[in-house]
């Protein structure tokens, strides 16, 4: 028996629909096992999974920088909380006091200081990243 040709093309459509269907589903399975969600420190309290992969957003507190070889431990802050970073590595050239900073890591769940896997920092005197800038304006709103 052969199909007129609108059913054929109903059963391409439909299958083509199933294909797009199933490849869109495995690549969110895929990107939602690989995100890192974005918090600043006034968000991090009691809302961040403890083993989860995020990153930590905010400036660093003049006068917390604190170097020991490759390691360092600063403080981020929103203006409103504070959140205690340990880093050890390379920092950029651009990593200082009193200046915008992504830290990428988990926070250790027994000592509730956040490690950071990767630092970014800002690259000129007046960016700031996006979600640093969206979460500092979010606590001024508030406050």
């Amino acid at each position: 028996m052969k199909l007129k040709a609108k059913t054929q093309r109903l059963y391409l459509v439909i299958g083509a629909m199933t294909a797009l269907g199933g490849a869109g589903a495995l690549a969110f399975s895929t990107l939602g096992d690989k995100a890192t969600y974005f918090y600043a420190p006034s968000d991090l309290a009691g809302k961040a999974p403890p083993t989860a992969a995020i990153r930590l957003g905010g400036m660093v507190e003049k006068g917390s920088l604190v170097r020991a070889g490759q390691t360092v431990r600063f403080i981020v802050t929103d203006n409103a909380k504070t959140w205690p970073v340990t880093y050890t590595g390379i920092l950029p050239d651009l990593f200082r006091e009193g200046q915008g900073v992504i830290a990428e890591g988990k926070i250790d769940p027994g000592t509730g200081v956040f490690t950071a896997e990767t630092i970014l920092a800002k690259h000129d005197e007046k960016y700031m990243p996006p979600e640093v800038a969206g979460a500092m304006h979010k606590v001024k709103s508030v406050t």
